[in-house]
């Protein structure tokens, strides 16, 4: 077989929206035991639902935590992941914070690799702007009533063609001030579903009130800046010829990825960095700010508004130049136009399909119906390069 597979040719890759294709091959599960202490190996189920309990931990007191990746199609046709240890890391420090067993890394990888090798043809033209988004997602699937560790959890890993979530285009963002998104010492650090579901209605708000994006303050003292309820934050200045890239420093947010990646292209261009508290006040100083994530990518910010004070930081209708540096940069690095200087790509192979190794057959010389070619295919279809059905004798399991 020839992996990767091309793209289909019937998806119209550059009108991709964030719409569920539930046409998709399917999706990866493993479980672990409590009783065994380990994590099943990987299935791939072609099937877009999950079977839970209704009384599972997950459903009931929100025992789940996710991450989000993406994958890109280089210029040679090979599908690249984009800093996917470090995926695997923080999805470990959010199953952490809900009481969920860690998954190894290398099992986690082998789980995602999976899922997006059986995906592969979802994978978008290396000329198209869209991306493959791959959500990983644990939780506790036994039932469970008792605030105590179930016996089973289930981690699956789930792909999506799409694009960016809020576009490239500068957007207005606004400070939410009625709803406090994390507490100090609390979840605010992790990825779960509680840190963002109660948030959707004051989005809604915002965005009927022409404001696309919105901002967090601390909890605490409501005077620094946290993060964009979707996405991390950056601050630029420009001072004469020097850029300084300033990113808020705390425990109460998710640490941010695609922000971890700007900071490291910032120091590669000799730019100055900073992770530091950042008073609200400051903000009127910043000639760029951006909202970084991994769906919504490098979203400029148009105007930065605080409704309670009436204050309005306006950024420009444009791109600034700083972020386009930026999200030029990481672009070319994910989708292999360059080379990846910091180690942040790695490439699906075709072992990660975890198909069954086949023996080849001996050569032949086709006389009587006889085998005349390479053995190839998986073991459900086995073909020679001539198209003769092999024999169950050459099929071996790993």
């Amino acid at each position: 077989m020839v992996f990767p597979p091309a793209p289909l040719e019937t998806i119209g890759w550059n009108k991709l929206g964030l719409s569920i294709q539930d046409s998709v091959n399917g999706h990866v599960e493993s479980k672990y035991s409590v009783a065994t202490g380990e994590w099943s190996e990987p299935e791939f189920v072609a099937d877009p639902y999950l079977r839970v309990h209704g009384l599972a931990p997950a459903l009931n007191y929100g025992q789940q935590a996710y991450e989000g990746l993406k994958a890109h199609r280089g210029p040679d046709g090979n599908i690249l992941l984009y800093r996917a240890e470090a995926h695997a890391d923080r999805m470990a420090v959010s199953a952490s914070y809900v009481s969920i067993p860690e998954i190894p890394r290398a099992h986690w990888l082998k789980c995602v690799k999976l899922a997006v090798a059986r995906n592969a043809e979802w994978v978008a033209p290396h000329s198209s702007e869209a991306l493959l988004y791959i959500r990983p997602l644990v939780f506790g699937s036994s039932g469970h009533l008792s605030l105590t560790a179930p016996t089973e959890y289930t981690f699956a890993v789930y792909c999506q063609p799409g694009t960016t979530y809020h576009g490239v285009q500068p957007l207005p963002a606004c400070v939410i001030e009625d709803f406090d998104r994390a507490a100090p010492r609390g979840t605010g650090g992790a990825k779960v579903g509680g840190n963002y579901a109660p948030v959707i209605r004051h989005t809604d708000r915002a965005r009927a009130q022409g404001f696309h994006v919105t901002l967090h303050l601390d909890a605490q003292t409501r005077t620094c800046i946290e993060e964009f309820s979707t996405s991390g934050f950056i601050g630029i200045k420009k001072i004469g010829e020097s850029v300084l890239v300033v990113v808020p420093d705390s425990k109460n947010i998710v640490q941010s990825i695609t922000s971890d990646s700007c900071l490291e292209l910032a120091r590669s261009y000799g730019w100055k960095v900073e992770k530091r508290e950042i008073p609200w006040s400051e903000c009127k100083f910043f000639d760029e700010v951006i909202a970084v994530g991994t769906a919504a990518s490098l979203l400029p910010i148009k105007l930065l508004a605080r409704p309670s004070t009436g204050e309005k930081f306006v950024y420009g209708e444009t791109v600034g130049e700083c972020t386009l540096k930026l999200a030029t940069g990481l672009r070319n690095i994910m989708r292999g136009k360059i080379a990846d200087e910091f180690g942040w790509v790695s490439v699906v192979e075709e072992k990660d399909l975890l198909l069954p190794v086949v023996e080849k057959a001996p050569l032949t010389n086709g006389v009587n119906g006889e085998l005349n070619g390479a053995v190839y295919g998986n073991s459900d279809n086995l073909t020679n390069g001539n198209g003769i059905h092999l024999p169950a004798e050459v099929q071996v399991e790993a």
